[in-house]
């Protein structure tokens, strides 16, 4: 099963590189696919590429509910 999943963007590096956070990791992302990343944002991340960017209202809730569900199990 293939998952993407929403991250936010904590650094824009050179080279569509960005550090983006995954539940309280840092790793490093492919920006390449989007335009205009910026600190802050969140998007979509799949097989390490950022695929787009989405509302943060949106990208809490889906974490809140990976959260849920990772405590019921």
């Amino acid at each position: 099963m293939c998952l993407a999943i929403p991250v936010q963007i904590k650094e824009v590096l050179p080279g569509d590189i960005a550090v983006a956070e995954i539940s309280g990791l840092k790793k490093e992302i492919s920006t390449a696919l989007l335009d205009d990343v910026k600190p802050g944002d969140y998007v979509i991340l799949h097989v390490g590429y950022a695929l787009q960017k989405i509302d943060p209202e949106e990208a809490e809730k889906t974490l809140a509910l990976f959260a849920e569900q990772e405590a019921q199990n």
